[in-house]
């Protein structure tokens, strides 16, 4: 793909070059309102001129190089071209004290391996990876890589109309996937990846058939070590090198935006890990991350915090978020672990934190960053979606920052997920007496914006796939779960689905191989793969699925009283009384044939979904070819209507 060099070369046309007799060329780049923006946290696109970039200077071409080191001593830039010198390339401190080194090698290209070579605080050397690196070596080696990110996009169609598509009131179906365990073209080794090419011919059909509007990849961001899954980035503008470089990357994000399919990323900026060569004690100083460890180490993951209070680093996260929504074309960005931002106490005994100012256990200044991240997304970027990870009942999370929100459009309804499969472990027999349980979630729904997940967070680390929280027997495990998906599909709110749970995946997700795509031999995976993609379908097609999913009005209740059955009923409703939908819901294996349920509104005549159809290995004989509808109260337009309910089981009514 053609390298695209117009834009930066137009920045480095006002440098201010001063001396060509030395290896480095000292010359700034950065002007005063740059410096002054990037300390004041409000400059959102460092990566154009932070890292390394092409240019051409008094018709020679090389590669500009641009760091941050605040406590540095001496910086040199050290790599292959050079033998791994420590001491040739030096770059230069500007004159303002800003702590950013720049420098200029001649003859330099793209493809080159190079590190910052670094003189810090407290007589620390560090060779440190460049923070604003856009491609890194493959793991284990820790060395950047000089490249530039031309690409000729074919995603117009999509990028006009994504507006549309990335909606609060359009169908969110995502499949959540980690790219390197999806499939692997070979299974006997772990480390056998499929490329960013290989996953756009096999991932976004195989996404498309099942009829997700969108993936949402487990974080691609370069990070050192399999195990982390992503969550511990050392690579903050990097597509991972494992699946192939930038521009592959690219292609995939491409193909799902042809195929009509949104494309999320898990970010992670609360967050870092301590490996050497990256973003921990840059410059021999806490120059990224708080120097209090009362705020600044995480006890969880073994990891660091960003100093939020920083304007360089709020700048700095600010660029790499909208790095991967402009470069990328990213449709949202899933923001991890915002809890322990928000909480100065997350995870944190009596003594092991400090209050805030106002003697309050909120970080104060995570909290102001992530307003202003959030403003200026939507700012910038009004056709996407940020999606909040957050686990407990911060208020206002999905709510506008000039409403005191936080300013995210959606959250993770991680109540909801709890309790419903609290609530399905359970023998069907004791299900009568859970029913608040059940019906808990809309008590509190309309508080935000919610995406119902189902992550990977669910089937690992002895909690078992979701085939295996089903109670009963074989078949009505696979009931159950053809159950629990109508319930997750007709429930108000965006959904998430981890992959392979669409077939009933038997084993606890390990990201060291790949899905077992043998068990679609069976009958039983396959009709519960059918009945997934059959509810993507019911969600894209029927406006009462999705049009009011955050709205107060677009869900009520039929019928809760018959807790010793566990049938229960409720409607879906649209801008338009004739798209309302009728859900019920048996939670038990007895068949209710001529259950009876009362609702006003348009009748009911056709069942638009049976999670008991044969297409799904259910049964098929309890279905609903006629629906008899009586009419009882003509002032109010009350119906009863008449209909059967197979065994554990859920029914949609049109």
């Amino acid at each position: 793909m053609p390298i695209d060099l117009k834009k930066i070369q137009e920045r480095f046309e006002a440098a201010n070059f001063i001396d060509t007799t030395k290896p480095v060329w000292n010359y700034s780049l950065l002007t005063d309102t740059d410096i002054t923006n990037f300390q004041n946290g409000t400059h959102y696109s460092l990566y154009e001129i932070f890292g390394s970039h092409a240019l051409q200077v008094q018709g020679q071409w090389g590669m500009y190089f641009c760091v941050w080191a605040p406590n540095a001593q001496f910086v040199f830039v050290t790599g292959n071209f050079n033998d791994w010198s420590k001491v040739t390339h030096p770059l230069t401190a500007r004159w303002d004290n800003s702590g950013v080194w720049e420098g200029f090698i001649p003859d330099l290209s793209f493809g080159e391996l190079y590190k910052y070579h670094i003189a810090g605080a407290h007589n620390a050397v560090t060779e440190k990876g460049d923070p604003f690196a856009n491609y890194w070596e493959l793991r284990p080696m820790t060395a950047s890589i000089t490249w530039e990110l031309g690409y000729d996009w074919g995603d117009e169609k999509w990028m006009e109309e994504r507006k549309e598509k990335n909606a609060l009131d359009a169908p969110w179906s995502v499949y959540e996937v980690h790219l390197g365990s999806w499939q692997q073209p070979d299974p006997s080794d772990e480390h056998s990846y499929n490329s960013y090419d290989q996953l756009a011919a096999r991932l976004v059909p195989y996404v498309k058939e099942m009829g997700f509007t969108h993936v949402e990849l487990m974080p691609v961001t370069e990070y050192p070590f399999d195990g982390s899954w992503g969550y511990q980035t050392t690579g903050y503008f990097a597509p991972t090198s494992r699946f192939g470089d930038p521009q592959g990357f690219m292609r995939l994000v491409d193909a799902f935006h042809q195929a009509g399919i949104g494309v999320i990323l898990d970010w992670v900026p609360s967050h870092f890990p301590y490996d050497a060569h990256g973003l921990y004690l840059f410059d021999g100083e806490h120059t990224y991350e708080y120097a209090d460890m009362r705020k600044g180490y995480h006890p969880d993951w073994n990891s660091y915090i960003f100093n939020y209070k920083r304007g360089e680093v709020k700048s700095f996260l600010i660029s790499s978020a909208r790095f991967w929504l402009e470069q990328f074309h990213i449709d949202g960005l899933r923001v991890d672990a915002v809890s322990s931002m928000l909480k100065l106490n997350y995870s944190r005994k009596e003594g092991e934190w400090e209050p805030n100012e106002f003697g309050g256990d909120g970080n104060l200044e995570a909290i102001t960053f992530i307003r202003h991240l959030n403003e200026t997304i939507y700012r910038d970027f009004p056709d996407v979606q940020t999606i909040a990870e957050e686990a407990t009942d911060w208020p206002g999370v999905s709510r506008p920052t000039f409403e005191e929100g936080l300013g995210f459009g959606m959250k993770w309804m991680m109540g909801w997920m709890h309790d419903t499969l609290d609530y399905f472990k359970l023998d069907p027999i004791h299900r009568r007496y859970h029913q608040n349980d059940f019906t808990f979630s809309m008590m509190y729904y309309y508080d935000e914006n919610f995406m119902l997940p189902i992550s990977h967070d669910e089937v690992v680390h002895g909690k078992s796939p979701l085939i295996f929280k089903m109670p009963g027997d074989l078949w009505q495990k696979f009931a159950n779960l053809r159950l629990f998906f109508t319930y997750m599909w007709t429930h108000p709110g965006a959904k998430l689905l981890f992959m392979g749970s669409e077939f009933g995946q038997t084993t606890e997700w390990n990201y060291k191989s790949e899905l077992d795509w043998s068990l679609l031999q069976h009958n039983s995976h396959r009709g519960v793969q059918e009945c997934l993609k059959a509810l993507n379908g019911v969600l894209v097609s029927e406006p009462a699925m999705h049009i009011r999913q955050f709205k107060n009005d677009g869900f009520e209740w039929v019928d809760l009283d018959h807790r010793t059955e566990s049938v229960m009923a409720y409607k879906r409703k649209g801008l338009h009384p004739g798209e309302d939908l009728l859900v019920l819901l048996n939670m038990t294996p007895e068949v209710r044939y001529d259950w009876v349920v009362e609702c006003t509104g348009k009748e009911y005549t056709e069942e638009l979904f049976n999670s008991d159809s044969k297409a799904y290995d259910g049964t098929g004989d309890v279905f609903n070819k006629d629906i008899r509808i009586e009419l009882i109260d003509v002032a109010t337009k009350r119906y009863r209507i008449t209909l059967n309910l197979p065994p554990l089981a859920g029914v949609i009514l049109k």
